[in-house]
């Protein structure tokens, strides 16, 4: 396995798959018994991955535990990161919920705890509350860092324009970076490349995609009668095939994979790869997990590329429908567009 730094405001080499752990555990009814996310773990380790995804409340606190377990005597081989905002157990109240300082303190505090270690190398805010001001989320986020708690903030599922105002608050300040953005992102969840990825991009941003296979829809498992997460986790976290749009995708994600002679999750994972995220893998059982890093060796052509791009568009939404208007780029550069050589990413 290949491995990136992770975004521009850090030195973090991590590896170009991520695991998810959402599966470690069997606390939601529906999941991965501890002895095979044992297992699975110690794959990923051994084909190369370092970057672990967790969160406080995947599995109501048994995935974190599971890896504090798994961790043990080797903690500095990987970069652990978890979230905070939802509840690790299932009584938990207003007050340690949300992203509040308040509740970011007490979740780091449980989180270290089942983890059984002394800091977290990036801590996520899970999703936007849509109640606490960024201000807090950063002066949070640095007081954990000058303590020694963690070592790198990011943003989980943040509308893009809240990003931009933390990142920039952050870096005003002198506080910690925020140094990530994770978000959804596949060939059935492209609506994050319109303003999200970009502003990401643009901002340096190390850029994680969790569901790259949509929920296990782009393996075209369900087409054959599996049930997955679309009855296992009560079809959450889950793009269904419910348009023809969608059904188009599907046929050309498995005609690729027939013409390559590989799996179609592996053409899904390797496609949100080529657009410069780290997809986070989440496999519950080892044959997924081995299917999953087989994606990691598959460069698509520009041609496979394109061709999924095209049957994927979406149509283009304001300021974009006007700005990115061939007539309208040609009259902000006097005619000469054609002849601009643009810069490599986004500019903010």
């Amino acid at each position: 396995m290949r491995y990136k730094l992770f975004g521009t405001h850090t030195g973090l080499r991590v590896s170009e798959l991520v695991l998810g752990t959402g599966n470690f555990g069997t606390r939601w009814g529906h999941g991965t018994e501890p002895d095979e996310a044992r297992r699975i773990f110690e794959t990923y380790a051994e084909a190369g991955g370092n970057f672990i995804d967790t969160a406080d409340s995947y599995q109501f606190g048994q995935s974190e535990e599971i890896l504090g377990e798994l961790l043990q005597g080797r903690r500095d081989d990987f970069v652990v990161a978890t979230k905070f905002t939802q509840r690790a157990n299932p009584k938990d109240g207003i007050l340690v919920t949300g992203n509040s300082r308040k509740a970011m303190t007490a979740s780091v505090e449980a989180s270290l705890k089942r983890l059984k270690t002394d800091h977290i190398d990036l801590y996520w805010v899970h999703y936007s509350d849509g109640v606490t001001p960024v201000e807090e989320i950063v002066r949070g986020f640095d007081d954990l860092a000058r303590a020694g708690k963690i070592l790198y903030a990011g943003l989980s599922d943040f509308p893009a324009w809240r990003v931009a105002r933390a990142a920039t608050i952050a870096e005003l300040r002198g506080a910690v970076p925020i140094a990530g953005l994770q978000v959804e992102h596949s060939l059935v969840e492209r609506t994050t490349e319109q303003e999200l990825i970009p502003a990401g991009q643009a901002l340096g941003l190390g850029i994680v995609a969790w569901s790259p296979l949509g929920g296990g829809m782009l393996t075209g498992k369900y087409r054959q009668g599996e049930a997955g997460r679309a009855q296992g986790l009560g079809g959450k976290v889950f793009q269904a095939e419910n348009s023809a749009q969608r059904s188009a995708v599907l046929d050309a994600v498995l005609a690729i994979a027939e013409e390559l002679g590989v799996t179609p999750g592996e053409v899904a994972i390797a496609w949100v790869a080529s657009k410069g995220s780290l997809p986070i893998i989440g496999p519950r059982t080892g044959a997924q997990l081995a299917s999953n890093l087989a994606a990691a060796k598959l460069k698509l052509s520009t041609d496979h590329i394109a061709r999924l791009d095209a049957v994927s568009a979406l149509p283009p939404v304001f300021p974009y429908s006007m700005i990115d208007d061939e007539g309208t780029r040609q009259r902000s550069a006097g005619g000469k567009f054609d002849l601009l050589d643009r810069p490599a990413r986004p500019v903010a």
